[in-house]
């Protein structure tokens, strides 16, 4: 017979990957309304702050485990080499993400009961999330926030407050049923707080999405090509030149309004783009008269015999003459798939194809491209990173997402990812053009209003005309000052209220 304990321990890890339901591409918001109120209550009968981490550890365990599940995708693209780490990859993870939820719920027990523990627990949630998106290197990835993905006049206020914000404000109106199990007037108190301040929200962000399209850039109509190349076959060597063929009879299909730039997604050219004359030739050739190409590719230095001493996963901008006009060089690489962390007492190899360790690149940039307002890339993951993905000392007009989702088959991962970059267009004011290599691709207005896609594993191509920015965002000006004011409010009225309530006390 399974005792008590151990069905409590399975209940909460079930709990938390029910919650896991409201991300994308499920999008059931309403199941946190379920699930957190019991995590509160679970935090209410536990012994100590200690008891309290455990539990909320556990929710935090079955909603990663639910959610990065797609992590195991990656991984079976070459199963034999590498579909033992599973287990450890999805596993490990979501064991140590859940720590700061576990994290949260430590720091609510230390509270006394009622609403004190809910904003100190809704504050802790918010910067937990605020950490994973630093601490090693970090992983901002599925954050509460984003449950509101299919409900865009919430999203707007994220140009307030970032997505962390949004992840306080609902950590807190989420959890509010919870407090029912203690007192009916508070806990009715609390929900109606909560449900007023979404429907709030909701009018403000309804109000502030203009009721017409967003205009556009003069001249400039954007191709994204997408070939849906599987991740099995992108790096086989005799496959290399055909891949190149069909993106390249994707890149000239006719089109009522012709294309004026051409985008490939990250690592779409089979080859180092910079060393190989040839190949840019071949792309030059692609390119539309006076526009560019702008291609996913990696790029290399070699010595003088010819060895390969740095790679990086580079965006290239090339003119029709074949030259490199502008690149950008991809700064937050992943762990384990694009360098090895502490190689000395890892003894196994990265995922990606080469022996070769990638080079960062310098950070958030913006290119000035002739013919194209002022863009900021980011390559693959680096879009998942609120305040993080623009210079803003030298503020982009737009934002281009190139990635390569292959890695994650017909799965969650996709749509999560794409949420993510919405979100950055909502937060930053701007437009955020997104191409992916089997899916999401899109042109997104600033407002997260998606212009053109083509869907996740469709081939073919996404003609668009560029939308203009918004006017700058608070959060653009702000950055995470924003939360960090929040979680201010939010944790200090908390510790007042536990400290009145403890006065009061007997």
């Amino acid at each position: 017979m399974i005792s008590a304990k151990w069905k409590g321990r399975f209940g909460l890890f079930a709990l938390g990957a029910v919650s896991a339901l409201a991300f994308p591409p499920t999008g059931l918001f309403f199941v946190l309304w379920l699930c957190l109120p019991l995590l509160m209550r679970s935090i209410d009968r536990s012994a100590s702050w200690k008891g309290a981490f455990g539990r909320a550890w556990l929710f935090g365990l079955g909603q990663f485990c639910a959610g990065l599940y797609w992590i195991a995708c990656a991984l079976l693209v070459d199963p034999v080499r590498f579909g033992w780490m599973i287990p450890f990859a999805v596993g490990g993870l979501s064991a140590f993400l859940a720590v700061y939820i576990g994290f949260a719920g430590a720091l609510a027990r230390l509270v006394r009961p009622g609403w004190p523990r809910l904003l100190v627990f809704a504050a802790a949630w918010g910067a937990g999330e605020c950490l994973r998106g630093v601490v090693f290197t970090g992983f901002p990835w599925n954050p509460l926030g984003s449950a509101w993905a299919s409900v865009n006049p919430v999203l707007q206020i994220v140009s307030v407050t970032g997505t962390f914000g949004l992840s306080v404000l609902t950590a807190g109106a989420a959890a509010a049923p919870g407090l029912f199990f203690r007192s009916r007037r508070e806990g009715l108190a609390a929900t109606v707080a909560g449900f007023v301040l979404f429907a709030a929200i909701g009018a403000w962000g309804a109000a502030r999405i203009p009721a017409e399209a967003q205009p556009t850039q003069p001249g400039i109509r954007l191709r994204l090509v997408q070939a849906s190349i599987p991740q099995t076959l992108k790096w086989a060597p005799g496959m290399r030149a055909a891949h190149f063929r069909q993106q390249a009879e994707l890149s000239q299909r006719p089109a009522e309004i012709a294309p004026t730039h051409i985008i490939w997604p990250e690592t779409a050219a089979p080859s180092y783009l910079d060393l190989e004359d040839g190949d840019r030739l071949a792309l030059a050739s692609l390119t539309p008269p006076g526009g560019l190409m702008l291609v996913g590719s990696v790029r290399g230095r070699v010595d003088q015999a010819g060895q390969l001493l740095q790679v990086w996963n580079s965006l290239l901008a090339l003119d029709g003459q074949g030259d490199i006009l502008g690149q950008y060089d991809k700064a937050h690489l992943v762990p384990f798939g694009e360098y090895m962390p502490l190689p000395k007492w890892l003894p196994v190899s990265k995922i990606t194809v080469g022996s070769t360790d990638l080079t960062p690149g310098p950070g958030p940039q913006t290119l000035h491209l002739p013919g194209l307002p002022p863009v900021g890339p980011l390559i693959c993951y680096e879009a998942i990173f609120p305040g993080a993905v623009v210079d803003e000392e030298n503020r982009p007009e737009w934002m281009l997402n190139v990635t390569n989702d292959g890695w994650y088959g017909i799965s969650s991962g996709p749509y999560q990812h794409f949420a993510a970059a919405r979100m950055r267009a909502i937060e930053e004011g701007l437009p955020l053009v997104r191409n992916a290599n089997n899916g999401i691709s899109a042109v997104i207005d600033p407002y997260g209003r998606v212009i053109a896609s083509l869907g996740l594993d469709g081939v073919g191509v996404v003609d668009a005309p560029l939308p203009v920015s918004a006017p700058i965002t608070i959060f653009a000006r702000m950055g995470l000052g924003v939360l960090y004011v929040l979680l201010m409010i939010t944790g200090l009225t908390g510790l007042i209220g536990h400290l009145y309530n403890k006065r009061r006390a007997p």
